[in-house]
């Protein structure tokens, strides 16, 4: 190693670092990776995995009931099932991952002190290279009275509630605030989500957004949306949000999730590195700067689990002497609601053909009243290639990947018209799909 005490020392043992530190030392590199909090990180204890755990119930009862079967929540055991799918909130499974790879896990909050130096607690340690994956942080927007007010939730505290608020009010209408909504609420809680744009989802395409909000208001959820929220205070035991048209809403619990910004380490100017306020900046390999490369939401570019390990993947071949870009032409983003939402590339394109999911076999075998499905897919493209779709439908994330494929390797549309969908499946919305998109083109 040079000298060094390690090949690579990754700053951040969330979900990319360790992805990327698992690469690394499966090529054979001496590992280790600095950790403040708990090893796995925000997607595996207070994101990605709990809420999706804490919207399983609801969704399982809802389908049962759908498909001419009863159910109902067992609320007490659906928070115990959260519990045991975060580990109790102990990384011990993950200390033991790391340890069983043959990488290091130092504890502590680190900081770079010179090109292949990171101090953790006084102490310095070597690299040849460093990678920073030290994440993000919530925003709490600046509305009077919110910051000073106690007990405000964000994911973490929504994600690990230990029992169902009374009434939930959400402010922000992205994907945790959409996910959040609908878990609540099936689990027995009433909920009035916050939305500043005219449609939740508001960073993707306005049918999607309208779609699934029609779906959530038919839950029973509460949406004010195209509205800022003016001013926040408690009355008693309730918090009291007031709107920008005056009106007051009530409840015993606030969630705030509004966005999140990149959260760089201190000592960046040892490097010669400059933290923008949308993250630190990175060349297409990834690279930072000298022996320094990024990955993650610290890089502000898509602040999503699935990139920041695809980014890790990336900076990991780099590392291994294979040469490597990432590209972002095709980023999936779902959100996991009944029904699912889904996007993937651009918005808009010269042509585009929308179809109803009502008209796909599978429906009807899936639900009763499939005839009235709202679920749908939008194909987008310049003519030759698909360049975009978005999809509200059970299970839209996982059929919406083929277009992701097909627009991230350039798949002309006659292939994929040539493709066989099996039967009876979502995916064989495709069929119609790419029908109505040919016939728009050729028009």
């Amino acid at each position: 190693m040079n000298g060094y005490d390690y090949d690579v020392i990754v700053l951040g043992a969330g979900s990319p670092g360790e992805h990327c530190a698992g690469e690394l030392a499966g090529g054979g590199l001496k590992v280790a990776v600095v950790e403040r909090e708990l090893a796995g990180g925000e997607c595996s204890y207070y994101a990605c995995i709990p809420s999706k755990t804490l919207l399983r119930p609801g969704e399982a009862v809802h389908g049962a009931i759908e498909a001419a079967a009863t159910a109902q929540v067992d609320v007490e055991a659906a928070l115990a099932y959260r519990d045991f799918m975060v580990s109790n909130y102990s990384d011990a499974g993950q200390e033991r991952w790391l340890a069983d790879n043959g990488i290091d896990l130092i504890r502590g909050t680190g900081r770079m002190a010179g090109p292949g130096v990171v101090e953790v607690a006084g102490r310095r340690y070597t690299a040849r290279d460093v990678v920073l994956a030290t994440g993000s942080d919530p925003v709490t927007p600046p509305v009077p009275g919110l910051r000073e007010l106690d007990g405000v939730w964000s994911n973490r505290e929504v994600t690990g509630m230990k029992a169902v608020p009374r009434r939930l009010l959400i402010l922000g209408g992205g994907p945790v605030g959409a996910e959040m909504a609908q878990a609540v609420h099936r689990l027995g809680g009433e909920v009035a989500l916050v939305e500043g744009a005219d449609h939740v989802l508001a960073r993707e395409p306005k049918p999607l957004g309208d779609a699934l909000g029609e779906e959530l208001r038919r839950d029973g959820i509460e949406l004010i949306l195209g509205i800022h929220a003016t001013a926040a205070r408690r009355d008693g035991d309730d918090y009291v949000l007031t709107l920008g048209d005056g009106r007051e809403l009530r409840g015993d619990r606030v969630l705030v999730c509004t966005g999140r910004r990149p959260r760089p380490p201190e000592g960046l100017d040892t490097v010669g590195v400059t933290a923008r306020p949308h993250g630190v900046p990175v060349d297409a390999h990834l690279r930072a700067g000298e022996r320094l490369w990024a990955i993650g939401d610290v890089t502000g570019i898509r602040l999503l689990t699935h990139v920041g390990k695809y980014q890790g993947e990336v900076v990991a071949s780099n590392l291994l002497g294979e040469p490597r870009e990432a590209h972002y032409e095709a980023i999936p983003d779902v959100i996991y609601t009944d029904p699912e939402a889904a996007a993937v590339g651009a918005s808009e394109a010269p042509f585009g053909a929308t179809v109803p999911l009502s008209e796909v076999a599978r429906t009807a075998t899936y639900t009763h009243a499939y005839a009235e499905s709202k679920g749908f897919m939008t194909l987008l493209s310049d003519g030759e290639r698909l360049t975009g779709a978005y999809a509200l439908g059970p299970g839209a994330g996982e059929w919406l990947q083929q277009a992701t494929l097909a627009i991230r390797a350039r798949i002309p549309l006659d292939v994929l018209r040539d493709v066989i969908q099996p039967f009876p499946t979502f995916s064989e919305i495709y069929v119609a799909a790419l029908k109505a998109l040919r016939a728009q083109i050729k028009a």
